[in-house]
């Protein structure tokens, strides 16, 4: 027996033979306060101010080539969440630029022999 085809110590492989689903989540209506969209770069993000029966909440959607992820901000933790976000962007603009290395001065030489 190789050392990944142990049984494991419940007694049998995970997933083998079975098919995992989970109940699908029931419909929340949501309703959209604000919207905005911006590009950046090859990425594009919608901010929505949103409502539903548990409260309200910011959702940022990144859609990068089809692949969509999203975070949810509930709007009790919007103030902290901004000051995080503008120190974050006055950091980066207070940063210097990263020195890019040097380029070798002559390709052929690739051991160091001069």
């Amino acid at each position: 027996m190789i050392s990944n085809e142990r049984t494991p110590h419940y007694g049998r492989r995970p997933y083998e033979g079975q098919v995992h689903q989970q109940a699908p989540r029931p419909f929340v209506q949501e309703d959209t306060l604000k919207n905005a969209e911006v590009q950046i770069e090859r990425k594009f993000f919608t901010i929505s101010l949103k409502e539903n029966p548990r409260g309200r909440f910011l959702r940022i959607t990144e859609d990068t080539g089809g692949k969509r992820n999203t975070i949810i901000v509930p709007t009790t933790g919007l103030a902290d969440f901004s000051r995080i976000v503008s120190e974050m962007a006055k950091a980066a603009d207070e940063m210097p630029a990263p020195a890019k290395a040097p380029a070798p001065e002559d390709d052929s030489d690739t051991f160091g022999n001069r």
